[in-house]
């Protein structure tokens, strides 16, 4: 089912990293994203609501939006990782 809020999404089983592309055209990499929660976010009747529950504060990510953000962007850490996030 299309989303209103996710455009796309793709993922590296090896590295397990989530790349997910957003209808605004923003890029975010999710780390360590296991392959079972991937399986649910694709299956998953509200793409949208699935991310923002189980994926948007579960797991460090970073902006990819364009080449400068990606080669230097630091990780944002999820909130248990009790590291101050910059957006």
């Amino acid at each position: 089912m299309p989303s209103s809020v996710i455009q796309d999404f793709s993922y590296n089983v090896a590295s397990r990293l989530l790349v997910v592309t957003f209808v605004t055209g923003r890029i975010y990499a999710y780390a360590e994203v296991p392959p079972d929660v991937v399986n649910a976010f694709r299956n998953s009747g509200s793409r949208g609501r699935f991310f923002n529950t189980e994926i948007r504060d579960g797991y460090d990510c970073r902006e990819i939006t364009n080449k400068r953000l990606k080669e230097n962007a630091p990780l944002r850490m999820a909130p248990d990782h009790r590291t101050v996030s910059r957006r």
